[in-house]
């Protein structure tokens, strides 16, 4: 680490260079991305049922963060039943999208300070790179008490303290059925997740043309592919209607997480729904 690093630039620093109690994040994503190499190595193709239970995983933990952490805690858009409730931040834990607290601290501080040099992700600010994966471990945690105090209690932080076993599950779990699903079912499929989340960062906010202090903003269509076409690619809906639990306008922009929700509501099990105007 070193001392001459400007404290007010991080995206100048070292690829290598990270904040105090922040080397565990790049620790665990160079282990996840140097664990899929070996894999895909290893194991181009795992057989039909792994591909298919990884992708599972896959769709499930993306439903937990778009759904739970996204839509219902960051921005309060619904109410979820606690036992749904409960099992989507299981997902999205499991898919390694962090703490439901942090999650929803780092948002909504993205949403208060969007393309400003006070924003926590911004590619206007730190390039492409930054806002992609640096910041995760080069850039201040927004405090849980000062952007999300309604997540800063007992149970919520069950779920911080909860993390380290279900991402070591998540990791590990895969070896109790094959070395091809320990890499596919593991490292793989959490390295995918990592990224499909991360583009939303960086390339969702890379409209060209955007004059200093206008939306960056952009839907992107191609991105519905790798987000299981769950609606997070929808993100100047988004920014346009934040408080909004639809991301995708009309039939034409597929939103697979209103999708869920419009059902959860029908059985009683979401509540509360924030619909666009």
């Amino acid at each position: 680490m070193s001392s001459s690093r400007d404290p007010d630039r991080p995206w100048t620093w070292s690829w290598f260079t990270w904040l105090p109690g922040e080397g565990i994040t790049l620790a665990w994503i160079v282990l996840i991305h140097v664990t899929s190499i070996v894999g895909l190595v290893l194991y181009p193709w795992p057989g039909l049922t792994i591909a298919l239970a990884a992708y599972a995983l896959y769709f499930l933990g993306g439903l937990g963060t778009t759904v739970a952490y996204h839509r219902a805690l960051a921005h309060k858009a619904l109410h979820l039943h606690p036992a749904v409730e409960c099992l989507l931040v299981a997902f999205a834990i499991f898919n390694g999208s962090g703490t439901p607290a942090t999650w929803s601290a780092n948002h909504r501080n993205h949403h208060a300070n969007a393309d400003t040099v006070r924003d926590i992700s911004s590619p206007r600010i730190g390039g492409f790179w930054w806002s992609h994966l640096r910041w995760l471990w080069q850039a201040s945690c927004s405090p849980v008490d000062r952007w999300a105090p309604d997540l800063n209690t007992p149970y919520w932080r069950f779920w911080t303290r909860a993390q380290v076993p279900i991402l070591a599950l998540s990791f590990f779990g895969g070896l109790l059925i094959s070395p091809a699903a320990f890499f596919w079912l593991g490292a793989i499929r959490l390295t995918v997740s990592l990224h499909a989340q991360c583009f939303v960062n960086s390339l969702a906010h890379m409209k060209k043309g955007v004059a200093p202090g206008e939306d960056s903003s952009q839907n992107l269509a191609s991105l519905g592919l790798i987000h299981s076409f769950q609606g997070e690619n929808w993100h100047q809906n988004h920014h346009a209607e934040p408080n909004s639990a639809r991301l995708g306008r009309g039939w034409a922009q597929i939103d697979l997480g209103w999708v869920l929700i419009v059902t959860l509501e029908k059985l009683g099990l979401a509540t509360k729904v924030r619909r666009p105007n």
